[in-house]
């Protein structure tokens, strides 16, 4: 089906007439599913008004939706970052692991210290109950001792409590550094290539730079990400060590009454 002067359909899809060529060929690309749907729609029309997309470039011979299918999609675009890329992701996809998994282990933890909150024995399944047990095992100890003692325990909780924070933390700050890299050695390369074959082709030059940009683009797409995680997952980390900094102040306070 012909609409228009310069726009051929065919069963939903949009063909393409090279000029010189005396053939009608299948773009190798399509628009998106709505556009060919709407295609075939209109096809199948006998009569009123179907909405339609066309190439309105008209004399030029289709040239915007030909450029319009050669502009690369999302993999493809990933794929230009190369391993610089590749390593940006791979980045991204620990830290959403890590993330889930420490998210897991501190809800579990600070469910279990509510509760241990709320249970006047202590329970070794949870650092609060592990602490009021130091305490309980240094009762009649001078208060000095006994403030040492439960430092030392929460020292000991500590890293189990805030273990993989650090790692998400230097993930956000390497990946827009790695991603920098990417888009530095990117524009060396592009600034090779004008150096060897001119500037005379600007749409190769602008692919060149487009690619190189890329890596930014990943760096950022794995740090802004990574930084609400950290801020989300660190969160009840802070509030379970503030419960057993609490506790344990309270029970050198008592201590010390007594």
């Amino acid at each position: 089906m012909r609409v228009g002067l310069f726009n051929l359909l065919s069963n939903g899809a949009y063909l393409h007439y090279p000029p010189g060529t005396e053939m009608i060929t299948e773009l190798p690309r399509q628009p998106g599913r709505d556009y060919r749907k709407a295609a075939q729609t209109l096809q199948a029309a006998k009569e009123g008004v179907t909405r339609t997309g066309i190439d309105p470039t008209g004399p030029s011979g289709g040239t915007l939706l030909s450029a319009l299918m050669d502009s690369p999609g999302w993999l493809e675009r990933w794929h230009q970052g190369g391993w610089i890329g590749y390593l940006i992701t791979a980045l991204g996809v620990i830290a959403l692991l890590l993330a889930g998994w420490r998210f897991a282990v501190l809800s579990t933890i600070s469910r279990r210290v509510t509760a241990q909150l709320n249970n006047p024995s202590a329970d070794l399944n949870n650092p609060l109950g592990r602490v009021l047990r130091v305490g309980e095992d240094h009762r009649g100890a001078d208060a000095e001792s006994l403030e040492l003692k439960l430092h030392e325990q929460v020292l000991k909780e500590r890293p189990t409590i805030e273990s993989g924070l650090g790692l998400l933390k230097i993930i956000a700050m390497v990946a827009p550094l790695m991603g920098l890299l990417g888009t530095v050695t990117g524009m060396i390369v592009t600034f090779q290539a004008i150096t060897l074959f001119g500037t005379g082709d600007p749409k190769t030059m602008a692919g060149g730079i487009s690619a190189a940009l890329v890596t930014t683009v990943l760096g950022l797409c794995v740090a802004i990400p990574t930084v609400l995680l950290h801020a989300l997952i660190n969160s009840p980390a802070q509030r379970v060590l503030h419960i057993l900094e609490e506790q344990s102040a309270g029970i050198v306070a008592e201590q010390t009454e007594a």
